[in-house]
């Protein structure tokens, strides 16, 4: 291979390494989505921890007074609450998001009020 060859090589290299580095740490791809079976079964695992969740809106609480806004969001291995302060979708709509696992209190390995606190509403395409 002669010398422009190498150089367009090295250089083809660069950009897929660029690119598959760009992609991995992109939250709108469907990758890297913990699911919620995991989160209740390890909570001491998850706590403090920023996840990305998905999965249809099955419950919804507001109480305007308290400024408390959750729903409740099933992927399918398991349901847990979300806790927002942007809007609430609605019911039955697919969502994406990224939260921080929160507990009120871990007592012997098993957590209270375990939810997850929305950071990010990932767009889905």
């Amino acid at each position: 291979m002669g010398r422009d060859g190498m150089f367009f090589m090295r250089r083809a290299t660069v950009v897929l390494l660029s690119a598959l580095t760009f992609l991995a740490a992109c939250d709108y791809l469907p990758f890297d989505y913990t699911e919620i079976r995991l989160i209740l079964e390890n909570p001491t695992q998850f706590e403090g921890k920023e996840v990305k969740v998905r999965g249809a809106v099955v419950d919804v609480l507001k109480i305007p007074i308290l400024e408390i806004r959750v729903f409740m969001l099933d992927d399918g291995t398991a349901q847990m609450p979300i806790q927002t302060s942007g809007p609430v979708p609605g019911l039955k709509q697919n969502v994406h998001l990224k939260g921080r696992v929160e507990s009120t209190a871990i007592i012997g390995g098993k957590s209270l009020g375990l939810r997850v606190m929305e950071v990010e509403r990932l767009q889905t395409r």
